[in-house]
């Protein structure tokens, strides 16, 4: 890159970190202000589970920032990929004004440069940007699912809890039971297993106290298998090798949980058919490919938006953020909304890249029409 993409680049960048200290702070201190008060139960409960029974007002300070971060950093990585396709725009807005403001434009033109040569910086760091993104998805977003599956009320452990986890089956004629399921252990309590012949009649049943997952079954303890026969007699069972495993629990349990997922992770989900109904398939289906489309819209619509402040004239950048904004908003959210919801008649792996197909050609014909 030479010198003058360089420094386009460096404004660039510059403009998107800044938008995106405003806007994490802006969601945090709105956030941290309604709820100020659980906070601070939360961290005098910690405090008090330490052994202090006093403490001062800075320590509980302390304490009640440190529950506030706790909870929002893994939410600050899930909401950088949320909110950069309207940073994008923004911090690209606001880097043209700049240029405008100073005359640079003008002096670009004077030296033989086309106006081009300012797009070509800012599409490269978006897409690089955009790489980050999708790396953030599929590497870090996946790692701390159990962080962001939190609540207010869980702020401080990094554990997602327990649940209940009610008749399922497992897609190999079993019809799973517990009394609990410990998230955070892979270990489910008063586990109950049915399993039926290929008529649907119960051949026998399993009761275990606990069992835990170890990678490809269940490992039971205390089990126990009762033939449903006449003459049957119980005997022992130690192992269950089952396509439920604790992520298929988790995504059926936590509805949050299915966001979190990587694109391998749901193409092992989608593997599973017989442990999904249609319309949970179909979901999975939207949620893996509809993360392309919006990433290709947030590209689409940073082309589409450009036009209106790269300028070879002084424009007033007010108006023109006035006729951009509508323009801006309404690609960014008709590619989240296209993207995620049901288009009949329409495979989900196809349906996803409709906000896609619209964006482009008009993204095209605007880009082509710019006067260089």
């Amino acid at each position: 890159m030479s010198l003058l993409d360089r420094y386009i680049a460096r404004q660039f960048l510059t403009n998107i970190v800044a938008l995106l200290v405003i806007l994490f702070c802006f969601v945090v201190a709105v956030d941290a202000s309604i709820n100020i008060d659980r906070f601070a139960r939360i961290a005098t409960g910690m405090l008090e589970r330490r052994g202090v029974e006093d403490p001062g007002f800075v320590r509980q300070a302390i304490a009640t920032v440190g529950v506030i971060v706790d909870l929002w950093w893994p939410r600050l990585l899930q909401l950088f990929n949320f909110l950069l396709g309207l940073v994008l725009v923004g911090a690209m807005g606001f880097t043209c004004t700049q240029f405008v403001r100073h005359r640079e434009f003008v002096a670009m033109l004077a030296a033989g440069q086309s106006l081009a040569r300012v797009a070509r910086p800012i599409m490269i760091v978006a897409i690089g940007l955009t790489v980050v993104q999708a790396l953030n998805q599929e590497y870090v977003i996946p790692r701390i699912a159990p962080l962001l599956a939190r609540d207010h009320a869980s702020a401080g452990r990094d554990r997602i809890g327990s649940t209940h986890l009610p008749l399922t089956p497992d897609g190999s004629g079993r019809i799973i039971q517990a009394r609990q399921f410990d998230a955070d252990q892979e270990v489910l309590y008063d586990l109950f297993v049915i399993e039926r012949a290929s008529d649907g009649r119960p051949k026998r049943a399993i009761r275990a106290e606990s069992a835990r997952w170890d990678g490809t079954g269940w490992v039971l303890e205390g089990g126990m298998a009762e033939p449903r026969t006449e003459h049957g007699t119980p005997e022992p069972v130690d192992r269950i090798e089952t396509a439920l495993d604790p992520t298929q629990i988790k995504l059926n349990r936590y509805k949050a949980y299915r966001n979190c997922l990587s694109f391998r992770q749901t193409g092992r989900m989608l593997e599973r058919r017989d442990l999904l109904d249609e319309r949970t398939q179909e979901e999975l289906m939207r949620i893996r490919w509809g993360r392309v489309s919006v990433w290709v819209c947030n590209l689409l619509t940073l082309s589409l938006a450009m036009p209106f402040f790269v300028t070879r004239e002084p424009v007033n950048m007010a108006r023109q953020s006035l006729k951009c904004a509508p323009i801006s908003l309404t690609a960014l959210m008709g590619g989240v909304l296209g993207s995620s919801a049901a288009i009949p008649g329409l495979p989900p792996a196809i349906g996803v890249f409709i906000p896609v197909m619209i964006l482009l050609p008009a993204a095209i014909a605007v880009g082509s029409s710019v006067r260089t």
